[in-house]
This record gives C-alpha cells, structure tokens and sequence, in this order.
C-alpha cells in the first residue's frame, strides 16, 4: 500500500467515525489529483473538526448543568 492509499484510508476511517456516517468510501481515482500534503491537510482539518465538535458539545452540556 502506498503513503497516498494509506492516507486516503485515514481519511474513510475519521469520516466513518462521525455518529451519522457509518459508509464512506473514497474512489481511488481521487489518488492522481491530490498530493500527500493535501490528503495530510484533509486528516488535519478532519482532526480539528472533530475536536471542535466535541469542545462545543460540552460546552451545550455545560448549559444544562445546576449549580448550588
């Protein structure tokens, strides 16, 4: 397997792991138009989509918090 397929494989993988997506593929073919920089770029802002989603997340259940 190639740097760019295992790339194009972590990026299947963080998508797969949102709640509402359980079947993402992605064509092979996308491997000729994108360098690694470019798929390493998607995982990065994939990783700080979903750290972000989480922050917010706990801040909305922050919301619902009682307090003496």
């Amino acid at each position: 397997m190639t740097k760019k397929e295992e790339l194009i494989l972590d990026i299947q993988n963080l998508l797969n792991s949102y709640d509402d997506v359980n079947s993402t593929n992605i064509s092979p073919d996308i491997l000729k138009f994108m360098d690694e920089d470019t798929l390493i770029n998607i995982i990065d802002s994939l990783l700080l989509q979903k750290e972000n989603n989480k922050k917010t997340d706990a801040l909305w259940l922050e919301t619902f918090k009682k307090y003496s």
